[in-house]
Parts: structure tokens; C-alpha cells; sequence
């Protein structure tokens, strides 16, 4: 009902020129395109470097984050040691980094790389960090009374603890990096969907521009869906997950 009463205003918006129609044409033109994309080559390619550059920078990401969390949190010298520098460099902006990016690798994969890197690194790190101090301590004990030696006790004791934790992390981790992804591809030109909507902004197609802003916003929905999917398929032993499904 919402999304009809949406179309509705966006087509009076449109037909009675309160905004002019070449900036924002009327839905049946937007959606006439966006159908139309879906018969173009260049359309899937520019989609499937988008993609890629989504998932090498969420798997890279992931696996350091998750290794360097586990090592800093198991250690409360280095949680002490790292705690200023932490608070330093998380809260700078991916996007402030994107000029640098630009100089160091121009318009190729290594630019989104390294914006999406850096940004979901310190989501998955500081939950990873959550979740380690999260821990059991008779549980600790306990493992180190058995003279369980480290790789063990992460996987036993810390892993298990944590892991509600890293999914949390990862499910944010997952649409921050679709948005930085295309944000790259927008401002320094790399292959994918923000290079297309680059261009579609030179040649003045407003259709085609708001036909990819529709497929960028379907695309984060389903990665968000996919996420929690895998979320609660790997958390099903969790009391959040099936507190849930018996809600």
C-alpha cells in the first residue's frame, strides 16, 4: 500500500511538473529502463564488477578482522595497548579516504578494495572484540584447567561465544560495503554500477540513472536478506534465533 501510494505521488510529482521531468521523469519511463537493463550486457558485467568488488572486500575484510580481533582480545595488554589507536582510526570516514585510494591505484579494483577494507575491518574487529569480552571466565578457567593450548581454546570456548556476535558484524559489514562499493565506482570510475551511473549522468538520461539508483537499492535488500538468511541457518543453536522463531 505504501509503495503504490509512493508510485502515486511520484507520478503527480512528475505530471504536473512540480519538479521538472527531466529530472525526475515519471515511473513507467524509470521502470521501462530498468526492465530494459536486464536484456544489456554491459548491464550484468558493470552488476557482476560491482559484486565482486562487494565480496573480496567482505571476505578480506572478515578474515582480518576476525584474526586480529581474536589476538588483541585474548590478551588484555594488548587490549590496553590498542585501545587508543582503535579509538583513533575507526571513527575516520572510508569515504574521506577515497582521494588517496584514487592517487594510489586509479580507477581499478584496488580503490574499492581498500575503501571497503577499512571500513568493515573495524566493524567485524570491535565485535569480535564485544564478543571475546563477552566470555564466560569459569568457562576459561575451566579450558585452561585442562590445559587446552590456544588454537583449542578459540575453538571451543571463544568461537562459539563469539560468533553471535561476528554475524552481527558481518550483516552490517555486508551493506556498508555495497554502499562504499559503488561510491568508489561514482567518484573515481571504476568498472560497475556507480561508473554507470557516471555515465548516465554525462549523457543525461535521468531514466537510466534512477533505473540503476532502483537496482543499486534491490541489491542491498537482498544482500541484507541474504545475510540474515545465513545468520539464522548458523546461529539456529542460539537463544536469539530461536527465541525468535518461536515468537
Amino acid at each position: 500500500m505504501g509503495f503504490l501510494g509512493f508510485l502515486g505521488l511520484w507520478q503527480m510529482v512528475s505530471t504536473f511538473g512540480i519538479v521538472d521531468p527531466r529530472h525526475m521523469p515519471p515511473p513507467a519511463a524509470v521502470f521501462e529502463r530498468f526492465a530494459a537493463n536486464f536484456a544489456y550486457t554491459d548491464f550484468w558485467v558493470a552488476t557482476g564488477h560491482t559484486l565482486r568488488a562487494w565480496l573480496l572486500g567482505v571476505l578480506i575484510s572478515t578474515a582480518a578482522g576476525l584474526v586480529v580481533g581474536v589476538i588483541i582480545g585474548s590478551s588484555r595488554v594488548l587490549v590496553r595497548a590498542t585501545h587508543s589507536t582503535i579509538e583513533f582510526l575507526r571513527p575516520i570516514p572510508a569515504v574521506a579516504l577515497i582521494p588517496i585510494a584514487a592517487l594510489l591505484f586509479g580507477p581499478r579494483i584496488g580503490s574499492e578494495l581498500m575503501i571497503i577494507i577499512y571500513a568493515c575491518f573495524w566493524i567485524i574487529l570491535i565485535q569480535v572484540l564485544y564478543g571475546i569480552a563477552d566470555l564466560d571466565k569459569v568457562a576459561l578457567d575451566t579450558a585452561r584447567t585442562l590445559r587446552m593450548d590456544f588454537p583449542q581454546r578459540v575453538r571451543y570456548v571463544i568461537f562459539p561465544t563469539l560468533l553471535p556476535f561476528l554475524m552481527t558484524g558481518l550483516r552490517l559489514a555486508a551493506t556498508v560495503a555495497l554502499i562504499l562499493a559503488i561510491s568508489v565506482e561514482l567518484i573515481v570510475g571504476t568498472p560497475g554500477l556507480g561508473q554507470e551511473v557516471a555515465f548516465a549522468q554525462i549523457n543525461g538520461s535521468a531514466p537510466a540513472i534512477y533505473a540503476l539508483i532502483i537496482t543499486s537499492g534491490l541489491l542491498g535488500i537482498a544482500i541484507n536478506s541474504l545475510m540474515r538468511f545465513v545468520e539464522r541457518k548458523t546461529l539456529f543453536w542460539h537463544e536469539s534465533v530461536r527465541g525468535g522463531k518461536a515468537a
